[in-house]
């Protein structure tokens, strides 16, 4: 994977849901559980996977030190484009993967607008975003994240497997 290198990291999960906190998932692949945050956005799609269930998620993998100490860490998505997405909003220099990852808590199109808009105040509604980010994040990706900003339905907020209803949509549009 292009993110951290080395002999570590891996860009996809295929495992059994094991165990659910807030905003983190335990995956057990072969006997090993991966304990992978996801941001908030992605915890609301996975809400809807029971445990024991099988769970699939794109990774992005960083090193966290900790004084003299180092551990790989890995974020969790439900696709490639929100962890494309995600990378993004890292190539901004006062923004680090777990403010990155608390930010996404909104729908990435929902997101990506507001920054091709420079709407500082949504930016900053953003859990771990304040006015110096906001405007940080404006400058570096105004512009730059619009094809985000186009992507709708599965592959945004909304929990997999949860399809509207069209036809009875439909029935209720032609009753009014």
């Amino acid at each position: 994977h292009r993110a951290a290198g080395g002999p570590m990291t891996f860009s996809r999960i295929d495992g059994t849901l094991r165990e659910r906190a807030e905003n983190t998932v335990l995956v057990e692949v072969a006997g090993l559980s991966y304990s992978i945050m996801l941001p908030g956005c992605v915890a609301d799609k996975v809400a809807a996977i029971a445990i024991g269930e099988p769970l699939r998620l794109e990774i992005f993998s960083y090193l966290q030190i900790d004084g003299n100490r180092g551990a790989v860490s890995y974020v969790g998505f439900t696709n490639a484009v929100e962890r494309d997405f995600f990378e993004a909003l890292l190539t901004v220099a006062s923004i680090g993967p777990k403010t990155a990852a608390r930010a996404f808590s909104r729908p990435m199109a929902e997101i990506a607008r507001t920054i091709d808009e420079g709407d500082h105040a949504s930016l900053r509604r953003l859990p771990g975003i304040g006015a110096q980010k906001a405007k940080d994040i404006i400058a570096k990706l105004q512009g730059k994240v619009s094809r985000f900003g186009l992507i709708q339905g599965e592959r945004d907020c909304k929990r997999p497997g949860l399809h509207p209803d069209f036809v009875a949509e439909a029935i209720d549009v032609l009753l009014q």
